[in-house]
């Protein structure tokens, strides 16, 4: 990500309220969608391994590991949705448990905690739309604020815009103003990370706020579509790695 905090950056036309422009920025990040990765029928699943910066207490690492196998053992795979070939990870059955989702919560702080030591980030950053179902829970949890990051014209106010190319066409995402202050630490979440142009365009985002992109944070990694790559040298969080070429 690059060129991306520019304080001449142009007004666009287009905002929804034409008294309340928004800051545009586009980006040749290409997106094909990271709700279906690439056609397969087979794949293999399995916790993610990660850098450690601090070290968890032993009944931590108990804990930790306990929570991430009941996650894991919550999401459902669904063949042939939304169409032909694809494989998808439905991860809503570990809303529909509140043990699952506690341990999700418990297990996604204990994560960031191992990555990244004390360092706690200022806000949390949410992707639309499944990053909405666990991104305000862990903000609670860590005592931080939840910002959401949504596609045009679904928030009111003065907005900042990023473009990103998708597979066919383009999308454009915005976030409010006044919701990330300069100078903060945001780590940003989703639930899944494919081919990785939506999380990019929220990182554009943070940085167009004058504020630090602390890191990225996802419950699964699909691994053969390499959407790491468009996050540069950021640290990546996630849960389950699922190689769906394997």
């Amino acid at each position: 990500m690059s060129g991306l905090a520019n304080p001449d950056v142009p007004v666009d036309p287009l905002a929804t309220n034409p008294n309340q422009p928004s800051i545009t920025s586009t980006t040749s990040t290409s997106d094909a969608s990271r709700r279906e990765p690439a056609s397969s029928s087979t794949g293999t699943t399995k916790l993610a391994g990660q850098p450690v910066t601090a070290s968890l207490l032993e009944h931590e690492r108990q804990k930790l590991e306990t929570a991430k196998k009941l996650v894991i053992d919550a999401l459902r795979f669904v063949p042939d949705f939304p169409i032909p070939g694809i494989k998808f990870i439905d991860i809503l059955p570990i809303f529909q448990n509140p043990v699952a989702f506690e341990s999700l919560l418990e297990v996604l702080a204990l994560l960031i905690r191992e990555r990244f030591g004390s360092e706690i980030p200022d806000v949390i950053v949410g992707l639309e739309a499944r990053g909405f179902l666990f991104g305000p829970s862990l903000a609670l949890r860590l005592n931080r604020p939840f910002v959401p990051v949504r596609k045009k014209g679904k928030m009111p106010g003065a907005c900042r815009t990023v473009e990103f190319k998708k597979e066919y066409g383009k999308d454009e995402f915005q976030v409010q103003v006044d919701a990330i202050h300069p100078g903060q630490s945001c780590l940003i979440v989703d639930d899944i990370i494919a081919t990785g142009g939506t999380a990019a365009a929220a990182g554009q985002l943070v940085e167009l706020s004058d504020a630090k992109v602390m890191g990225y944070l996802f419950m699964i990694e699909i691994t053969n579509l390499k959407g790491k790559a468009l996050l540069g040298d950021k640290p990546m969080i996630t849960l389950v790695e699922h190689d769906e070429e394997e």
